[in-house]
């Protein structure tokens, strides 16, 4: 094996010059102040607002001719219930409960639409009358509204409670 002799080779000694380190944190400040500015208008922007309805007066009545078994008549209850019945309110109706789950609404919606579509021969003659209370919330709203969407009902319509409707929840529900 060769040896390296290490005498003959010069040792050279480096000097490292020691040089103060200063960081500038300007650019960082910068980036901060932006970014907690960005954070603020965005979340002051972005506040909750509530969607009105407009609803059209009726100065002259209804005019839309509507025969008394196309129409089902839903009252949107607290605690996601669903009161439902057919017909007009001051003919004593059946009253029926069921709830926003896609087997429960979802059903009574295109059972009605099938008895409509199979005595009067097209699905359009069904109606579909939404009544919220002020014990139900908007998502409930929505809910229904979804679902007559995905129920395919051309025609729905959103009233107020009546005095009749009254009647029915306080003698079957309170």
């Amino acid at each position: 094996m060769a040896e390296i002799e290490t005498s003959r080779l010069k040792k050279r000694k480096r000097k490292f010059i020691k040089r103060s380190t200063r960081v500038d944190l300007t650019p960082m400040v910068d980036l901060g102040f932006l970014l907690i500015t960005f954070f603020v208008f965005t979340t002051t922007m972005s506040v909750k607002t509530a969607m009105n309805i407009n609803m059209p007066i009726d100065k002259d009545g209804i005019k839309d001719d509507v025969c008394e078994s196309c129409v089902l008549t839903v009252l949107l209850e607290k605690d996601n219930r669903i009161i439902y019945y057919k017909g007009a309110a001051e003919n004593n109706p059946e009253i029926k409960q069921t709830g926003y789950a896609p087997a429960e609404i979802r059903k009574v919606l295109m059972d009605k639409m099938y008895k409509v579509e199979k005595m009067r021969g097209k699905k359009e003659s069904f109606i579909l009358i939404i009544k919220p209370t002020a014990a139900s919330s908007f998502k409930n709203f929505v809910d229904i509204t979804d679902e007559a969407t995905i129920c395919n009902i051309k025609r729905y319509y959103i009233d107020e409670i009546k005095y009749a409707d009254k009647q029915i929840l306080e003698k079957n529900f309170y």
